[in-house]
């Protein structure tokens, strides 16, 4: 898993499905193209190498550029601004994840005890979700000298006039508090603003916002404690289930299917097996297809085909039926009335 999965996770904590195979490390576009509902998006080859060359942008000459901004957006009134060649860079390297979060935890240690500047690049942090251990790498990581650490998040999506586009800072912002998580469980003392760096207008010099993470981190904190264990998850697989994009078709959707989901609209940009899901509860007449909103609206009504039922019940002699059904089921009075008020509004323009 990375911040990006474990963020979609956390937006939609009961889908089982998307647990088991992100934690599992299953290649979801894979089993997407071989059950034949491939997904249409992911990141271009040539928004790929802009953003590599935009991020070495940033923190080319030992990060003077970045820390700069840091200081501007994130520091306290009376820190002093670092000085040139005055920024701390440690190695990070070592062998393996766990080596690196080890590196990166002595590393922070270090910098805290210093109290000066320091910029952590590409530093490897570590965070237990659903009972397995994930290693996450944020774009950077500042310590400021009064111990603060901020997260840096580099996108080359461009602030145009002093701002950007809304669903891109939330994504972010959403990432950011993934990485402030697992920061938090070192111990430090971690900034609940994340500085997140773009380029400014269409140039490809870098402006930075300070990004309030307080909501995103309370609600990922709540989110990823309500998911189910993995191993709950894999113990109730069927025997032979597998993922394997190899195998048969027919075989495959099984093993799939043997998972729950909990398909909702907004997956068709975060999920690679979105599609799967979606055609099934169409094909199911499942009412999350309409999305989350209506989903709750609706009650204990699950297909669509329940929906008109009690929209259409031509049993009742008034759209709201006897006041105790109405109180017992709010949503089929509801849909009732919906209906006659159509009925009405549609014979209403006939006569018209």
């Amino acid at each position: 898993m990375d911040a990006r999965a474990l963020a979609a996770l956390a937006a939609n904590p009961g889908c089982r499905r998307r647990a088991l195979l992100d934690g599992a490390g299953v290649d979801k576009g894979a089993l997407a193209e071989a059950l034949g509902s491939p997904a249409p998006f992911g990141q271009s080859q040539f928004a790929f190498v802009r953003g590599h060359a935009f991020e070495a942008r940033v923190k080319g000459d030992g990060g003077a550029e970045l820390m700069r901004l840091v200081h501007a957006r994130t520091a306290a009134a009376d820190t002093p601004a670092p000085e040139p060649g005055g920024v701390s860079v440690p190695d990070l390297s070592a062998p393996g994840p766990a080596g690196r979060a080890e590196r990166t935890r002595q590393a922070l240690e270090r910098a805290t005890a210093d109290g000066g500047w320091t910029l952590l690049d590409h530093p490897m942090v570590r965070l237990d979700v659903a009972g397995s251990p994930v290693h996450l790498e944020p774009d950077a990581v500042a310590v400021h000298p009064d111990g603060r650490w901020t997260v840096v998040e580099i996108k080359s999506f461009p602030i145009l006039d002093g701002s950007a586009d809304p669903a891109k800072v939330g994504a972010a912002a959403r990432q950011a508090a993934v990485y402030a998580l697992a920061l938090k469980a070192l111990g430090g003392r971690v900034d609940e603003r994340a500085l997140l760096v773009c380029p400014k207008d269409f140039s490809n010099l870098p402006t930075a916002e300070a990004v309030d993470l307080r909501r995103q981190i309370a609600t990922t904190r709540r989110q990823l404690a309500r998911l189910t264990r993995l191993e709950e998850i894999a113990a109730a697989l069927p025997e032979g289930a597998t993922f394997d994009p190899a195998r048969p078709p027919a075989e495959l959707a099984g093993s799939v299917e043997s998972v729950p989901a909990a398909y909702a609209p907004q997956c068709l940009s975060t999920c690679e097996l979105a599609f799967h899901c979606r055609d099934r509860a169409r094909s199911g007449g499942a009412v999350e297809v309409l999305g989350r909103e209506v989903r709750g609206e609706l009650g204990g009504l699950a297909t669509v085909g329940a929906v008109l039922t009690a929209a259409r019940d031509e049993a009742r002699d008034t759209a709201d039926g006897p006041p105790e059904e109405a109180a017992a089921n709010p949503a089929a009075a509801a849909l009732r009335r919906a209906a006659l008020l159509r009925a009405e509004a549609l014979a209403a323009a006939g006569r018209s």
